[in-house]
């Protein structure tokens, strides 16, 4: 199935949480359950948060006792307001609500019964087009990808990221069926493991090569010469192009850097923040504690210690070789580029 989905009136999502060991869907019948879906990382990646609050507010809708349409929305902000306060960094959260919201508001003469299924069909739009976007986007990033090449990937940008396909592994997943071969090196992701457990596992679903590392060996394989090139996602990109992911992107793109290596990013026009002059103003998401004390539940650090547990860190747009979204590939200047970009999206 997909990442997520709508059917029979409530949401199914894959549990992101159970995966590799365990294949697991669960359902949410209200957006109070969807919220804590996101809040919890049962559903994670930018684009498929942003899916998962489309369905959210229709949930929201469906259960609305609204008689009128000032009642109908005070039920709509208020959800709206529940499923913004989940995840501060991703920008497709943010930009999924205000889609929503703003349908809304251009539909306020339709009755209410008729506007509750074209607020369900928007969200439905939103899940069409991720995977839509994200295929085209694989196309064009695949052509920065040649036969033979050694691809280094950070977190999990995938299909669980998304509804389905995917934005960096997207990319390889395109060159791969175009006949590429390929070798993915999937650094392990600490605190939570989304490499090792995610991408490892779509990875082998799709039967690419690809060897798990941990993250501190990335800069080894890359001094050897064994990576030719990285192509991560991305969670937020300012409109100078630089751009906060996963935590581990920063020290990949130095990296990179000191060995020449190029340094992709690919995402949707969605996740780009054109309010924002830079990176510095991305809020940085921090996480429990428990993350990194503890691996799949079980204790691995003394009781008491003091842990510093960010989510995400910012890579300056200087040491980012391109990025690649469904309009095309962006090369410096990032301003200039990605504002003529954004600007005919």
């Amino acid at each position: 199935m997909k990442t997520i989905e709508w059917k029979d009136g409530k949401v199914f999502l894959i549990d992101q949480r159970k995966l590799p060991l365990k294949y697991e869907i669960i359902n949410c019948s209200t957006y109070q359950e969807v919220a804590v879906a996101i809040k919890k990382m049962k559903i994670r990646g930018a684009p498929a948060i942003g899916v998962a609050a489309a369905f959210g507010m229709a949930l929201a809708a469906y259960s609305s006792k609204a008689s009128t349409y000032g009642e109908f929305i005070q039920d709509m902000e208020k959800a709206k307001n529940c499923l913004f306060l989940t995840r501060p960094t991703a920008i497709n959260l943010f930009w999924a609500l205000e889609r929503m919201m703003n349908l809304i508001n251009i539909k306020k003469g339709v009755d209410l019964f008729t506007l509750k299924d074209i607020i369900l069909q928007e969200a439905e739009n939103i899940a069409r087009e991720d995977i839509e976007i994200n295929k085209v986007m694989g196309r064009y990033g695949a052509s920065l990808i040649k036969d033979g090449d050694n691809i280094l990937t950070h977190c999990n940008a995938g299909a669980l990221a998304t509804v389905d396909y995917g934005t960096a592994l997207g990319v390889i997943r395109t060159a791969f069926k175009e006949g590429k071969k390929l070798q993915v090196y999937v650094d392990e992701t600490r605190p939570v493991l989304q490499g090792a457990r995610l991408t490892a596992w779509e990875l082998t679903q799709e039967k690419i090569p690809f060897t798990l590392i941990i993250d501190n060996m990335a800069g080894f394989l890359m001094y050897r010469k064994k990576v030719d090139l990285i192509i991560v996602g991305a969670d937020r990109i300012a409109r100078n192009g630089d751009v906060v992911n996963k935590i581990g992107t920063y020290s990949l793109s130095v990296l990179a850097r000191e060995n020449k290596v190029p340094f992709y990013v690919a995402a949707p026009i969605s996740s780009i923040d054109m309010s924002l002059k830079s990176g510095e103003e991305i809020p940085i998401e921090e996480r429990n504690t428990k993350e990194v004390t503890h691996i799949l539940g079980k204790q691995i650090a003394p009781a008491g210690v003091k842990v510093f547990n960010p989510a995400f860190d910012l890579t300056p747009n200087g040491y980012v070789e391109a990025i690649i979204t469904e309009k095309g590939i962006i090369r410096k200047p990032f301003e200039k580029n990605i504002k003529s970009v954004v600007n005919t999206a």
